[in-house]
């Protein structure tokens, strides 16, 4: 794959990255759920007019992977910290999402998506950076231990009626 090239979705990318977040995350995690589970939680994660109020939010922002040719194959959000840990304070930023198509993954856009993502979430120098993982996905567990990421907690993640395990991941900024 070719150096992918990242940009800052607007909001007229609101169809494109509410497509593509179904997309993703059906390809990556469907096969888990339920019909009826993972529909109801597709239609509510990746609800165009929610896709549209995020990208309109200042506190929030997404990022799209695109091909020189502009398909999009992977994208990060992130915005205000929305996990339930007791120590999230105010100002605390989230990685929400950062999702690519099978084939794009270890290419090096997940790397260069998660850079971007950090770089926006540094510029409003929060107390702490935060991140929920799915308990079994262990490759993205090494991929943000790596990056200065400690597992602090847990919690049920819902999708529809299914409680998934997640993990609550912490970094403190280095001063």
């Amino acid at each position: 794959m070719t150096q992918p090239i990242l940009r800052r979705a607007a909001a007229a990318d609101a169809p494109l990255l509410s497509r593509l977040g179904r997309e993703t995350f059906v390809e990556t995690f469907g096969h888990l759920y339920p019909a009826g589970d993972l529909a109801a939680y597709l239609a509510e994660a990746y609800d165009l007019e929610a896709t549209r109020r995020s990208l309109a939010d200042p506190r929030q922002a997404s990022w799209l992977a695109e091909t020189p040719d502009g398909d999009a194959f992977g994208y990060a959000t992130a915005g205000p910290c929305g996990l339930p840990h007791p120590e999230v304070g105010a100002g605390a930023l989230e990685l929400k999402r950062i999702y690519l198509t099978r084939a794009a993954q270890g290419a090096g856009a997940g790397s260069r998506l998660f850079e971007a993502v950090m770089d926006w979430m540094a510029g409003f120098s929060p107390p702490d950076l935060w991140i929920g993982v799915w308990s079994e996905n262990h490759g993205a567990q090494r991929f943000y231990a790596r990056r200065g990421f400690e597992r602090v907690g847990e919690y049920g993640f819902p999708v529809g009626r299914t409680l998934d395990r997640e993990f609550i991941l912490r970094r403190r900024p280095a001063f």
